[in-house]
């Protein structure tokens, strides 16, 4: 056996209460193409940081070429050994190739830059490493692919032979995904050892030789590739199917009135989406982070607004990009995060619950106070809000007991359509399963329901769940679905292919 090249042991990162990664483990081989995969959330993002010298783990080592990794104040030594390229790109668009190339560190004649000597440089750099840029093209001027061989060729004139490839195929179409394959294989027999990240499994298959899987921060599998049919990667990566709560296909009727009914919905995230909600009808959202998924569900209360296509809420328009006025047509919401967008903090758990109703609790702008403790106080009970009573700050309560004061308040408004994002994300299992009773007895109230989450547990409440995958539905999945069904389409990948 040859020393791997990248070895993580045992690494643990923790930031404040949440651990990103309890057990993270990685042996990269040299000359390998090495795919680390997981669902959103399994800690891969936080191991690269760990890899790419970002951040130093809590407990466990990594080494490189069998020699434990440099401080993490020494950059130069950790250039040499390892580079990230990132969806996002880390060149200079406004620069040449060149200068992109050498930035910091460009060939002096006399204390000045020297050009050619910098233009020379950077074309035995491209032809080394058989990259066919002109080293005089604006960089902002490239094509995706040909601005991420760049960053690869940059990379390796530090030395490092090691390149993490976060999702780089998400911006490339089916060609120059192809080209870029092409080329990694090419660096590969030139001795770089690339590891792979992608929400595109296929493509694990196409380019991989060895797969790691993450699972809720924790390693799970390390297997060739061709060891890996896709039914059991998906299944590393979703977890033992849960004995699943019976899923009673509730059927709707199929008079039940449409309550949302939004045709051809496009913005810079989504394209051309139609979307229904029936009363009492709860309709999941699922996709990867960038699916597009929450902007989707933000264009419904006012948050996000589409560029084309229209939405009628229980017949009338309802008006995109002003929350005040999509709350007043009927949007009740739990926005994604609680702290930024959800909860007042300065303020008591009363107050917050009852801010979008004040209008209906007094007249002429006054509040009569009773009537406001009256109606918190009702809502804290029937949200089981574990409190003191409505006067209490909302700052003292914990995160599943905040999280019912932003729900009771969007319920407060007894709202026809209801957007909930990520609702349990972050909370205790009892307060979870207390805010999924809420949808339950919403849907009986008759109101429509909009869930959009990472979570499977919160999607099982679903009538049904909608998949999008860049933008666009990809897939419908009526109640009754298997996890690993699912967790196919959220991936991308047909499970049958």
């Amino acid at each position: 056996m040859s020393t791997p090249l990248v070895e993580a042991h045992g690494v643990v990162k923790r930031y404040g209460p949440t651990t990103a990664l309890a057990d993270g483990r990685l042996t990269v081989l040299p000359g390998e193409s090495h795919a680390l995969v997981g669902r959103n959330g399994a800690g891969k993002s936080t191991l690269v940081t760990l890899l790419t010298g970002l951040q130093a783990p809590d407990e466990g080592t990594v080494r490189f070429d069998g020699e434990p990794a440099p401080p993490l104040a020494d950059r130069d030594a950790w250039r040499s050994k390892v580079a990230c390229v990132y969806q996002k790109p880390t060149v200079v668009p406004e620069l040449t190739v060149a200068e992109n190339l050498f930035i910091n560190r460009q060939p002096l004649k006399r204390g000045f830059i020297s050009w050619r000597a910098l233009r020379s440089e950077a074309t035995e750099l491209l032809d080394t490493w058989d990259v066919r840029v002109d080293p005089e093209a604006r960089t902002a001027d490239l094509k995706v692919e040909d601005r991420q061989m760049v960053e690869i060729a940059r990379a390796l004139s530090f030395g490092a032979r090691f390149i993490v490839l976060d999702e780089p195929t998400a911006q490339l179409d089916n060609r120059e995904i192809e080209r870029l394959f092409s080329r990694m294989r090419a660096l590969q027999d030139s001795g770089v050892t690339f590891l792979f990240i992608s929400h595109h499994l296929q493509e694990v298959y196409e380019v991989c030789q060895t797969v790691t899987v993450l699972r809720d921060a924790r390693w799970i599998t390390t297997a060739p590739v061709a060891d890996m049919p896709r039914a059991a990667l998906i299944e590393a990566m979703a977890g033992e199917t849960v004995p699943e709560r019976e899923q009673a296909a509730r059927t709707r009727e199929v008079d039940t009135p449409v309550l949302l009914d939004a045709r051809g919905l496009t913005s810079d995230a989504y394209q051309d989406v139609d979307l229904t909600v029936r009363r009492g009808e709860v309709v999941g959202l699922a996709g990867i982070s960038g699916s597009g998924k929450i902007e989707l569900a933000e264009s419904f209360t006012g948050l996000h607004t589409p560029t084309g296509g229209t939405a009628q809420l229980d017949g009338k328009p309802l008006p995109f990009g002003d929350v005040q006025a999509s709350l007043k047509a009927g949007v009740g919401f739990v926005p994604r995060d609680r702290h930024a967008q959800g909860l007042v903090f300065g303020m008591t758990i009363g107050d917050n619950a009852t801010l979008s109703v004040l209008d209906r609790l007094g007249r002429y702008g006054f509040v009569g106070t009773d009537r406001k403790r009256g109606f918190a106080t009702e809502l804290i009970d029937r949200l089981d809000i574990h409190t003191e009573g409505p006067d209490q700050p909302v700052s003292d309560l914990s995160g599943g007991n905040a999280q019912k004061v932003v729900m009771a308040r969007a319920l407060a408004s007894e709202p026809r359509l209801l957007v909930l994002i990520n609702p349990t994300a972050g909370v205790d299992v009892k307060s979870k399963e207390s805010l999924l009773s809420r949808v339950d007895t919403a849907r009986d109230d008759g109101t429509a329901v909009l869930v959009v989450s990472d979570e499977l547990d919160d999607l099982r409440r679903c009538d049904r769940v909608l998949v999008l995958f860049h933008g666009r539905v990809v897939a419908e999945h009526p109640a009754g679905w298997r996890d690993h069904e699912l967790i196919a389409s959220i991936e991308g990948v047909d499970h049958h292919g």
